[in-house]
């Protein structure tokens, strides 16, 4: 289990320096944005789910619970109104 728990831990960190670098090489904020918000949720949900593994206390699983619904709840809707405000728009 704690194998487990640093192999996801390492995974997500592997994943969230691949999207700072998707931030810094992509061309246009869109791309930006999609690199940002896709990999780095996975990511974190990826880091929390290895301390989950090694955290055994029912209190650090509910905390990381909570942590994890805000998350799935603020980054679509973020994300959605940022790419409306970067968006070319058609009477411009």
């Amino acid at each position: 289990m704690n194998a487990l728990g640093w192999a996801l831990m390492i995974l997500g960190a592997a994943l969230l320096a691949v999207a700072a670098l998707g931030l810094l090489r992509l061309p246009d904020a869109l791309s930006r944005q999609h690199a940002a918000t896709k990999a780095a949720t996975l990511a974190l949900g990826l880091m929390l789910a290895g301390l989950a593994l090694l955290q055994p206390s029912p209190a650090w699983w509910i905390r990381i619970g909570a942590l994890v619904a805000v998350l799935a709840a603020t980054v679509p809707i973020a994300s959605h109104a940022l790419a409306r405000a970067a968006a070319p728009r058609a009477d411009d």
